[in-house]
């Protein structure tokens, strides 16, 4: 397994370096698209796991900090 590095943003998203694979609530299996995934940690965006940028009017903070996976 690749490491993997997950970065979480100044009262932003965790971003991940890649595309992902993921299995939606209808039992489908889905790829994102774009070389990075964005995942809500604030809580409020309409589209979870993934951020829609609801953290920037909601006014969400917290620190950043970086996670590698082996």
């Amino acid at each position: 397994m690749a490491n993997v590095k997950i970065t979480a943003t100044e009262n932003g998203p965790y971003l991940i370096d890649g595309s992902a694979t993921f299995t939606d609530a209808e039992g489908n299996e889905q790829k994102t698209s774009g070389s990075m995934v964005a995942l809500c940690r604030c809580g409020y965006s309409g589209n979870k796991p993934f951020c829609d940028g609801s953290h920037k009017k909601e006014g969400f903070t917290a620190a950043p900090i970086e996670l590698t996976v082996e």
